[in-house]
């Protein structure tokens, strides 16, 4: 096993690999990402175990045993590849370079900023292209601002989902763990739905992915609380706003990032939205602030990001010289 000193120093260095390198398109062109690879593996799963003549209650109970057999096999992968690796020179640096291929910072700030520049390029109309790739919200109906908004949220909820809590679990159980909730995260995605489909079947990955963002997620919101001024917001206005308005989100993580991001940018984020036919009327978390986003607000969105991954960075890697 690698002693926590260890541990500390593979997250320093896969931040920093995953900062420096990210996603290269050239790689995953020839090769499976891991994400991919797990998808294929809960599509497979989905459609041998999820029948649809099967009852709610053995549709749940399957979802379960989906989940058990999923957590067993991504983590024994993470330890394999974690004693494989060990058994090399530098053996630690490889360890953080297959861990930065499941922490998102540079492809998240990528896929925002596309958006961001979306409106400089094409207007509305190629910004609401861009924000396609990244909500699963109805772009076509949504103006500059419910664009500017949607591509701020989901630079809110990624940072928690796609970023901190990866570290979180590779800081506290090493590639086992990060490997486990990156299966757990895409399970979630994938079958955590409320649909006829998947309210029974993907029960338990969803409830296992609200548990293991518990945490991460208030850390998220703090870390961006706490670069506040990176977007010319105050870290009083932000916590007290996250404090404030974080339970009023539908999820119970998501609201903690969102809430944050709201009152460090000093804009109402959240609010009433359009799915395909489906309308969420959700409350606006910071409500009485500005409304009317702008393709400037994502980029103080970008700033509160990039700093808040430095804050990240920072605090893992004073962890490991103290340790």
């Amino acid at each position: 096993m690698l002693t926590w000193s260890d541990t500390l120093f593979v997250v320093v260095v896969a931040l920093a690999f995953d900062a420096l390198i990210g996603d290269p398109d050239w790689l995953w062109r020839r090769l499976p990402h891991p994400v991919a690879m797990m998808g294929s593996l809960i599509g497979w799963l989905d459609r041998t175990f999820n029948v649809e003549a099967r009852s709610p209650a053995q549709r749940k109970l399957a979802g379960i045993g989906v989940v058990i057999l999923l957590l067993t096999i991504s983590a024994l992968s993470g330890w394999l590849i974690e004693i494989a690796l060990r058994q090399l020179a530098l053996g630690n640096l490889l360890i953080a370079l297959v861990a930065s291929t499941l922490i998102a910072q540079r492809s998240l700030y990528q896929h925002v900023a596309r958006v961001r520049d979306a409106f400089a390029a094409g207007g509305l109309a190629e910004a609401r292209r861009a924000v396609s790739m990244i909500v699963g919200r109805d772009p076509d109906q949504l103006d500059e601002a419910g664009v500017s908004r949607a591509a701020i949220e989901s630079c809110a909820e990624n940072f928690s989902d796609g970023v901190v809590a990866p570290v979180f679990w590779l800081a506290l159980l090493g590639l086992p763990g990060l490997i486990a909730y990156k299966a757990i995260n895409t399970a979630d995605s994938m079958i955590g739905h409320l649909s006829p489909r998947y309210q029974s079947f993907g029960w338990a990955a969803a409830r296992l992915d609200d548990l293991v963002n518990l945490i991460p997620a208030r850390l998220s919101g703090l870390l961006v609380a706490l670069v506040a001024p990176a977007a010319g917001g105050t870290i009083a206005a932000a916590l007290r706003v996250m404090w404030r308005d974080a339970a009023k989100h539908r999820s119970p993580n998501a609201g903690w990032p969102e809430s944050a991001t709201a009152g460090a940018l000093g804009l109402a984020l959240a609010g009433p939205r359009r799915y395909g036919e489906r309308v969420v009327d959700d409350v606006f978390l910071n409500a009485e602030a500005r409304k009317d986003a702008t393709p400037d607000d994502i980029g103080r969105a970008l700033n509160l990001l990039t700093a808040a991954c430095l804050l990240q960075a920072a605090v893992y890697a004073a962890l490991a010289l103290v340790v």
